[in-house]
């Protein structure tokens, strides 16, 4: 029978995966496991200490789990000098003369480099285990996988979307907002775009792109609304937040109107290219874009760039310039 490893090494920035590894390894220890887990930081232990830890006997248990964050991007950090280059050799040299009873996790949130001291010693040895949690390169994909694997939930793509496009790659922020989001809709539907809306910090950028649809049919009074409603939302915010999000939303539309107009109508995944932003982002940058001309974005950014100056100054406070921006828009 093959001998169970005695040292782990999980890397990589895919917290999630990374924690419910961890969280296994820990459930594994069963109902004394407290009584013989140790956990320390990397920065702040010595490679004595914890070898010291890994040895211990366990009490009334088969395993001894030890779990060390940061250790061996602490002692292989650039200028950790001899000191680190030391402690690396006594770590290396340790690790195959651990007890069958040890449980040694060495864990790193990032992805350690291939040509890691620590990690290039330790992968020939037959008593280690050596992983790599990586994020997902689609994170829209993830989000639409761990809700159908982890929780049994449907969700749309373009929710799924909404949500990768205001976390900023942060799986354990967007796992975070996909629970909130299972749980409110407790299995009745799928997750839609208008819960994600409903129940997200997402709620300020849905209504500026539906503010921007309102704009573009002419409905000035649907626009006024949720503008309105932002600000609501909102109470800290006097309207200067919005109105940065507003010019945000028309410049990039200008940009992909001139790549439309360039690339002869080009979609969407040449828009999140060419502007570096997400597919979800630039799907309604493609859609929008289309319902006014070069001039009209050329004008409207002129005028933003008005009102903007006013408010700077103290001509004009910033609610009613988002109200004038919308009654001249929409007629």
């Amino acid at each position: 029978m093959a001998q169970s490893p005695t040292f782990y090494i999980f890397h990589g920035d895919d917290s999630i995966s990374r924690g419910e590894a961890l969280a296994k390894m820990r459930a594994a220890m069963g109902d004394d496991g407290d009584l013989n887990i140790s956990e320390f930081d990397g920065a702040e232990t010595t490679v004595a200490e914890l070898l010291a830890a890994a040895k211990s006997y366990p009490f009334l248990a088969e395993k001894r789990l030890v779990i060390v964050k940061g250790l061996i991007s602490h002692l292989t950090r650039r200028g950790a000098g001899q000191t680190g280059k030391a402690a690396s050799e006594q770590l290396i040299a340790a690790l195959p003369g651990l007890p069958e009873y040890a449980r040694l996790v060495l864990v790193e949130n990032e992805t350690l480099s291939e040509k890691n001291r620590v990690l290039n010693a330790t992968k020939p040895l037959n008593n280690g285990y050596i992983a790599k949690f990586e994020a997902p390169q689609n994170l829209t994909g993830w989000i639409i996988k761990r809700a159908r694997d982890e929780y049994g939930a449907a969700i749309t793509p373009q929710a799924a979307g909404a949500i990768a496009s205001v976390v900023s790659n942060d799986l354990r922020r967007a796992d975070n907002e996909l629970f909130k989001l299972v749980c409110y809709v407790d299995g009745e539907n799928p997750i839609s775009e208008e819960d994600v809306a409903a129940l997200t910090p997402y709620v300020p950028e849905a209504n500026v792109f539906e503010m921007v649809d309102a704009l573009a049919t002419g409905d000035g009074k649907r626009a006024l609304q949720l503008i309105h409603q932002s600000l609501r939302d909102n109470p800290r915010d006097p309207g200067f937040a919005l109105f940065s999000m507003i010019v945000r939303q028309f410049r990039l539309l200008l940009m992909a109107k001139d790549h439309l107009n360039r690339a002869g109508g080009s979609g969407a995944k040449a828009i999140a290219r060419e502007l570096r932003v997400h597919a979800y982002v630039a799907g309604k940058l493609n859609a929008q874009a289309r319902a006014f001309s070069l001039e009209q974005l050329d004008a409207i950014l002129k005028r933003l760039q008005r009102y903007d100056q006013d408010m700077k100054t103290g001509r004009i406070e910033p609610r009613l310039a988002l109200d004038l921006l919308v009654s001249s828009l929409a007629r």
